[in-house]
């Protein structure tokens, strides 16, 4: 098998992800996945599509990660990860798109507006 690759986003983080056959070993720029995300959370938020096709073992992944935060990044490589999966073995998509992990999250933040403090918020009113 050659490598393939995909790309996720999320908010402002990217996830270019490059899979290969090996033994499980996941790498996000030349770090270890518990190395980079220490919280089990978040470790689990990435192997997500792996184990629900129970191919953990099977891959070995490098990823370039950049922008965003911890939360925003892990559900990047989420995405990438799945988009791989899918590209390796096209029937895996059904399984995947049911568990939610082939949408990709849209949801970005909303300017400030001028005259406001916030996006929403508005300055606080006196009567009087």
């Amino acid at each position: 098998m050659e490598v393939v690759n995909a790309l996720g986003r999320r908010k402002s983080a990217v996830a270019r992800v490059f899979v290969s056959e090996g033994t499980g070993k996941i790498t996000i720029n030349k770090r270890d996945l518990a190395q980079y995300f220490p919280s089990p959370i978040l470790q689990y938020v990435v192997k997500q599509p792996l184990n629900k096709l129970e191919v953990a073992e099977k891959y070995d992944i490098k990823v370039n990660l950049n922008g965003g935060g911890f939360t925003g990044q892990s559900q990047a490589l989420r995405l990438a990860i799945a988009r791989a999966l899918v590209k390796i073995n096209p029937e895996d998509k059904k399984a995947l798109r049911a568990e939610g992990f082939m949408t990709r999250d849209s949801r970005e933040v909303e300017r400030k507006k001028p005259g406001r403090p916030k996006a929403r918020r508005r300055f606080q009113f006196s009567k009087r």
